[in-house]
């Protein structure tokens, strides 16, 4: 697992998509993705708004697709909220390309000049991530590193479906001996097909352990 950290310059179209957004708020930080769904096109997160001067968190309940829950802080003219991210059906088929199976890391902050975006994941998806960022902006600084995880955070190294096909299946005894649930049974509490869940459990699987082994072994570049 490596995690990627990219300063850009956007392009001015993106500029001009982003106006609605930019017009009431200088910025925002990503603090935390808590749901991600691609086929859906609904993303739950909490985010930092910086507003600009004179306005109000309690005169924007929407922000462009963004739609705010839930006020959790406010310290003078940054808020932090609960929002729901909507993408628009018409551009729903290009959000469903983005799922590289990555994860937002901080620091991740959104604003009319830049974009400072962090993500973790396997070398080629970040790798795949680079390429597809080129189409936003420029990419004026890139930062490459290893992710570090205290083992106590190791479930936050996989995606949403993946963690939690596990906590289902440790829950329900798949990894006890004998097992006390089958792959049929456990993809019926998920709602996925077996492939699908066999395919989550190894990916799964493999990150944990490429975290409880990393230090043990040189890993290859």
């Amino acid at each position: 697992m490596r995690t990627i950290t990219l300063e850009i310059e956007p392009f001015e179209f993106v500029k001009e998509d982003m106006a609605e957004t930019f017009a009431r708020v200088s910025s925002y930080t990503i603090l935390e993705t808590m749901k991600m769904d691609y086929q859906e096109g609904i993303c739950i997160e909490i985010l930092e708004f910086v507003l600009k001067d004179g306005v109000s968190i309690h005169d924007i309940r929407r922000v462009d697709n963004m739609e705010v829950l839930s006020v959790l802080k406010s310290v003078e003219n940054k808020h932090t909220c609960l929002i729901r991210y909507t993408e628009p059906e018409e551009n729903r088929g290009q959000f469903q390309d983005t799922d590289l199976g990555l994860i937002h890391t901080i620091p991740t902050i959104i604003s009319p000049e830049k974009f400072i975006i962090s993500m973790m994941g396997e070398r080629k998806n970040l790798a795949d991530f680079v390429e597809m960022m080129k189409k936003v902006g420029t990419i004026r600084r890139m930062a490459f590193r290893r992710a570090a995880y205290q083992r106590a955070d190791l479930l936050a190294v996989l995606t949403e479906k993946q963690r939690e096909v596990m906590v289902v299946a440790f829950q329900n005894g798949y990894y006890d001996y004998p097992k006390k649930i089958s792959s049929k049974q456990l993809c019926r509490k998920v709602s996925i097909s077996k492939p699908t869940l066999l395919q989550h459990m190894r990916k799964a699987e493999g990150r944990i352990l490429n975290e409880i082994m990393t230090g043990y072994f040189e890993q290859p570049e």
